[in-house]
């Protein structure tokens, strides 16, 4: 193995402005494909959001025991349909109420916790959902009144919202499996034209390795073991650009989205994410170099 890498590094070294434009294509290959993983991951982050951001609210009746409330708790957190589920309890609808009123101290002033309704909030885990759960909640025995806050909008005009994000993730990830196609297909082909030039240039010295009983994997894994180093770097380069474009602009990608979590804020998440967008653009990168290479050795080449 050690002859075969040594062998591959002097090959590039070698003929390096082909390593060069192989190596240019494959970067801008994996930048592209970078950009666009991350742009479908925030656009189904923001489409998540808005589906999860109605809320129901089921007010309670004041001789609602804390027995019932814990098994209607229990039954909604186990419920599929549910998401973001919250108990608010008199004091904390108080505080709530002072707070929204906080311009007019004198209104949080005249009330006390015992005229605010204990409450259980939850968001529905798709809007389509939150209809069937209203109804669900109407027939609980210790639930009083059922608020929805898309009625403040309408849930008509949330929906068109939803509606057309799903349409824009739709397109976003159809036009970028288009790109990334194209330029995978690119990169397959300049890894082609590249291997295939290698074969010529070392076409005698190939002859003789087969004369003096040389196998085929030995003649073949030199040329592999090239098409890989052409990914690896060009996945490397094109992911480490992207990043840095991306790195760069969270600030401002942050400050204009505020609360919507279209990007990790952590930043144990957010190289989380890169890190598992390079692996998995490495593990492909690879594929399209032994596949190519290959592919190029079997056309050009006829081993015994």
């Amino acid at each position: 193995m050690k002859l075969h890498l040594k062998t591959s590094f002097d090959n590039i070294r070698r003929a390096p402005f082909q390593a060069m434009a192989a190596i240019l294509v494959l970067a801008v290959t994996f930048f592209v494909s970078t950009l666009i993983a991350i742009s479908v991951f925030s656009s189904h982050q923001l489409l998540n959001y808005f589906e999860t951001r109605p809320q129901i609210i089921a007010f309670l009746t004041d001789d609602a025991n804390q027995e019932q409330i814990n098994e209607l708790m229990g039954r909604l957190k186990s419920d599929p349909r549910v998401a973001n589920l919250r108990l608010i309890s008199k004091e904390e609808a108080l505080a709530i109420y002072k707070e929204a009123t906080s311009d007019n101290p004198l209104l949080g002033e005249l009330v006390s916790p015992s005229i605010f309704p204990a409450s259980i909030e939850f968001s529905p885990s798709d809007l389509d959902q939150a209809q069937e759960m209203i109804e669900l909640m109407q027939d609980e025995l210790i639930v009083d009144d059922i608020g929805f806050t898309a009625n403040v909008g309408g849930s008509a005009a949330v929906g068109d919202v939803i509606e057309r994000l799903r349409t824009i993730t739709y397109y976003v990830r159809v036009a970028g499996a288009i790109a990334i196609g194209v330029l995978a297909v690119t990169s397959f082909l300049v890894l082609m034209v590249v291997i295939g030039m290698r074969i010529s240039m070392k076409r005698d010295e190939i002859e003789s390795l087969s004369l003096i009983g040389a196998t085929p994997w030995f003649i073949r894994a030199p040329l592999v073991l090239e098409a890989i180093h052409y990914s690896v770097m060009g996945v490397v380069i094109g992911w480490l650009m992207a990043s840095v474009i991306v790195m760069y602009a969270s600030p401002g990608i942050f400050s204009y989205f505020g609360d919507i979590p279209i990007l990790p804020k952590a930043s144990s998440e957010f190289f989380l994410m890169l890190g598992a967008i390079l692996a998995g653009e490495l593990v492909i990168g690879v594929f399209i170099a032994i596949f190519g290479s290959l592919f190029s050795l079997s056309r050009t080449l006829k081993l015994r």
